[in-house]
């Protein structure tokens, strides 16, 4: 596998801005490929199949498992999320650039599975401020705040197992960082 078809994972703690960099690098560069993820939750209004996510039952996500067709996967809030092994392979072995937006365990069983893919952590620009991102919303109660925290605590703790951290102090260039390593 060449450079240029390097599988590049975005991760990084819960609020940080993955979806918000990677929605933005996509905008300007929709040749950049975005995995889909299968899941086993409903459809929120507007989300396609396929485009969103690949909706699937229970039973279609137990066999997705069974048949080793996941790179990787995760229960979460009661449901389940991987991302189907064969398109990923496919677009890499094409010479296409695949970039992953998932979790910390998603992260390292992908590391796991493809130790050539580069591991990318998004890091907030101060603890105060994923703090400020995660209580901001206003939405949720506090017992779901500090569960928030704690499980960010723990996924910035886990920085180092990654190949290369960026700051998102700036959407913009966050973005434009993330696009030079995957190229």
């Amino acid at each position: 596998m060449t450079d240029r078809s390097r599988l590049t994972v975005l991760s990084g703690p819960s609020g940080v801005g993955k979806s918000t960099v990677v929605a933005h690098l996509r905008r300007a560069h929709p040749e950049v490929w975005l995995s889909v993820s299968a899941t086993t939750r409903h459809p929120r209004p507007g989300e396609r199949h396929g485009t969103h996510y690949f909706f699937v039952s229970d039973e279609e996500f137990d066999k997705l498992v069974a048949n080793g067709e996941l790179l990787e996967w995760a229960e979460f809030a009661g449901n389940r999320y991987g991302t189907p092994r064969r398109a990923v392979v496919e677009r890499l072995e094409a010479g296409e650039p695949v970039l992953l937006e998932i979790d910390l365990q998603g992260a390292r069983l992908v590391r796991a599975s493809m130790p050539d893919a580069r591991l990318v952590f998004l890091a907030p620009p101060s603890w105060d401020e994923l703090v400020r991102r995660l209580t901001g919303r206003g939405t949720e109660p506090p017992e779901v705040i500090e569960r928030r925290l704690a499980v960010a605590r723990t996924e910035l703790a886990a920085e180092p197992e990654f190949d290369v951290t960026l700051v998102n102090t700036s959407v913009e260039e966050v973005s434009a960082e993330l696009l030079a390593l995957i190229r």
